[in-house]
């Protein structure tokens, strides 16, 4: 185990899947951002780095006694203990985590390039610690309100935030929906398959609106999207904090 020293994190809250928390160019002024005087860093497997960036389930019991009250930060010139937070890498990547006093990763940060150089420099020099996952590593369902990473590659940070909006309404589309409502809504993405889907089931037409969506970001996405929230209050706000209040 490393200590580093002088540490930027930008805290990303219950995020369970890696793509949600951002790389350094992604962030923003008021991106909950802090300096942590001291941190220790560890060296794990692959498969436990994934587990750990990818999901929100028990940290190995092993990794949490080993961190234990090793992070500090200096709050109003007070030194105060974080209880388990650490850095961890697999050599490749880098993330920052902290438990807030449980045994879950709650909140994780990306490291600034300059920090990720120097923990790859020390990790040359590590060894990974054999630390077994709880209760095995398991193979993540991903599904609706928690998408695959395949359906995220290549977009920006808010493209990411309004393609997870778009799946959310469809989610409550499904939901809540009716067969002329789902009907509807495969044609506004398919317009010129209006004669199609008056032979569609409810699931056919769900089916293949998700099949046309889950590629890419695109201004038919975010047009739909719009148009798909409208009257939903909650989804409007979600709308609202990537737009500002465009949704009329």
């Amino acid at each position: 185990m490393e200590i580093i020293s002088d540490v930027w994190v930008n805290w990303f809250e219950g995020e369970e899947n890696g793509y949600n928390v951002c790389e350094f160019h992604e962030w923003r002024k008021h991106d909950f951002i802090e300096l942590l005087d001291q941190v220790p860093l560890i060296k794990v497997e692959k498969a436990l780095f994934d587990y750990i960036e990818n999901d929100m389930q028990d940290l190995p019991e092993e990794l949490l006694r080993d961190v234990r009250n090793k992070s500090v930060i200096c709050k109003n010139n007070q030194r105060e203990i974080i209880e388990y937070c650490f850095i961890t890498t697999d050599g490749e990547r880098t993330l920052a985590a902290d438990t807030l006093g449980y045994t879950i990763p709650v909140r994780k940060s990306r490291l600034i390039p300059r920090q990720d150089k120097i923990v790859f420099e020390k990790a040359e020099q590590m060894t990974a610690a054999g630390y077994p996952a709880p209760c095995g590593i398991r193979q993540k369902a991903y599904h609706m309100l928690s998408l695959s990473p395949d359906m995220m590659i290549g977009l920006t940070r808010k493209e990411r935030q309004m393609k997870q909006l778009l799946f959310m309404a469809l989610d409550h589309l499904h939901q809540t929906g009716s067969l002329e409502e789902m009907r509807y809504w495969y044609t506004e993405w398919y317009p010129t398959y209006y004669s199609r889907s008056r032979h569609m089931s409810f699931d056919e037409a769900w089916q293949a609106l998700i099949g046309g969506m889950k590629q890419g970001w695109s201004k038919k996405h975010a047009d739909i999207c719009e148009r798909m929230i409208k009257g939903q209050s909650y989804f409007e706000k979600l709308w609202e904090l990537e737009h500002g209040p465009k949704v009329q």
